[in-house]
């Protein structure tokens, strides 16, 4: 899938993806200023040969073209290193001979993209990626009268941005609203209005290819797949039912050239409308979080926890001081069920805790030791992904020996990284297959903490000891840490 940030690159404008509208209906017609109203839809059938133009024409007046002029650092610019990535000696010469850390230059351009009006007031639905680094946002109606606006607020993590056009004359505009609670099949017809290539309001008609799909540039959310034709320009727009409802907002494309090939993504509409309240009531998205980092049970990692599924989330890692730890979780559990309801991988139970407020107390069963528990988590407020993504260091290696197809070392790190730190993988080993590389250092072993080899060999004995295929290895890289199961024979 080409990001949108590479489609820029390539093209200067924003990548289009098929939108969504959700709700009953929209206005229709010339709009008198104090009398915009939101006009109420039918079913329209539509058999071999009918013409969509009645439904078109309806949902057209609240989807909008945004032009958006941005200001971004010029990729590649010669001579401006990064002085925090340089020896202390040179930087502080350099920092003495130039005056500090040079300024990048900054390149102006435009970027396209679709919206629409969910209020008559002028609130305005687009993706976060159309008018990320925006110094100018312009909002363009289908008659062609333009209206500044200004950010009412995002949420990168799900691609969602709310605007609001300035509106001094207390202007009415006509506006669809967002269906909170869509019923989607595989099959349903759906159309897209938008504003591919900046040619303004146009409209593409196909189905629904799939629900539910993921997207490794989304956490919070699955997608919509649609293959309207959908193109660059059309990010942040809308795609109706057969009765005029929007049911997504348009957001990525899978294409190799940057153009359609029938593969579009769009944000489901129940999904979108509570980021949407939550920016009109704060500003801002809250999202439950529990503190820990988690991941995937694999078929190894089951066998070696006494599993027999590859099913729920196993905790790598736990923030100090975070919800989870708090209440108790341990590195090693794994949770196979919140409030009752089984969790079925990380990335469910991810956008299920993220669904949550903060400061909701939410119930988790998990294994621990091969046996079940409850445990009570209070939600926290999630933090910025600055706070989120602070890294230890980790000291120099010592004595190694070769495991596992690993090269592994004693060490410990400023911030209390104890372990082996693995200094080399042999190509083709187990380790290498199973990811491990170069600067990971091993935390744990079968749920034992490790400080040297001869604590690793014990650990594997007392799996062995358990009648166990696998061990189970807590593996830290920078500040994630994720959980590897290697085969015993190949101790």
């Amino acid at each position: 899938m080409i990001s949108t940030p590479r489609i820029r690159q390539l093209f200067g404008v924003s990548l289009v993806a098929l939108s969504a509208f959700a709700g009953g209906a929209v206005v229709t017609g010339s709009v008198p200023a104090a009398m915009a109203q939101e006009v109420q839809t039918q079913s329209v059938a539509v058999p071999q040969g009918a013409s969509l133009a009645d439904l078109i024409e309806r949902v057209s007046p609240a989807v909008v073209s945004i032009n958006v002029r941005v200001s971004a650092p010029v990729q590649g610019m010669q001579g401006a290193p990064n002085f925090e990535q340089l020896p202390p000696q040179f930087r502080e010469w350099l920092e003495r001979e130039f005056g500090g850390q040079p300024q990048p230059q900054m390149r102006e351009g435009l970027s396209l993209g679709s919206g629409f009006f969910i209020s008559e007031d002028g609130y305005v639905v687009t993706n976060n990626h159309v008018i990320d680094d925006a110094t100018e946002i312009t909002v363009v109606l289908s008659d062609g009268e333009e209206f500044a606006a200004r950010v009412v607020g995002t949420d990168p993590l799900t691609d969602i941005a709310l605007l609001e056009v300035e509106n001094p004359d207390d202007r009415s505009f006509p506006f669809v609203r967002l269906n909170t609670d869509p019923s989607l099949r595989v099959g349903d017809w759906v159309v897209a209005v938008g504003n591919p290539f900046g040619l303004g309001g146009t409209a593409t008609f196909g189905i629904i290819s799939a629900l539910g799909r993921e997207s490794r540039l989304a956490t919070y959310n699955e997608f919509i797949q649609i293959d309207a034709p959908i193109n660059r320009g059309n990010s942040g727009g809308p795609t109706f039912d057969m009765e005029g409802n929007v049911i997504g907002v348009n957001s990525q494309i899978l294409s190799p050239t940057g153009g359609n090939i029938g593969i579009g993504f769009a944000i489901p509409s129940d999904v979108a409308s509570e980021i949407v309240d939550q920016l009109i009531e704060n500003g801002r998205v809250s999202r439950g979080w529990l503190g820990v980092q988690i991941q995937d049970v694999t078929e190894d990692i089951a066998g070696s926890v006494g599993l027999d599924s590859q099913s729920g989330a196993i905790v790598s890692s736990l923030v100090s001081g975070g919800p989870a730890a708090a209440a108790g979780l341990r590195r090693g559990d794994v949770i196979l069920a919140m409030n009752g309801e089984d969790v079925e991988n990380a990335n469910g139970l991810t956008r299920r805790v993220g669904a949550a407020r903060a400061n909701e107390e939410v119930r988790f069963t998990v294994l621990r030791e091969g046996r079940e528990q409850t445990i009570r988590v209070r939600l926290g407020d999630r933090p910025s992904e600055q706070a989120l993504n602070q890294t230890p260091s980790v000291g120099e290696p010592a004595q190694p020996e070769t495991y596992f197809g690993m090269t592994l070392a004693p060490t410990v790190g400023e911030n209390d990284v104890t372990g082996l730190l693995v200094e080399n993988v042999e190509p083709r080993s187990e380790a290498a297959e199973k990811g491990l590389r170069p600067g990971d250092i091993v935390v744990e072993a079968g749920g034992a903490t490790i400080q040297s080899v001869s604590d690793l060999t014990e650990a594997v004995d007392d799996a062995r000891g358990e009648g166990r295929p696998a061990i189970l290895l807590l593996v830290q890289n920078g500040s994630t840490q994720r959980y590897i199961a290697l085969q015993l024979d190949g101790f």
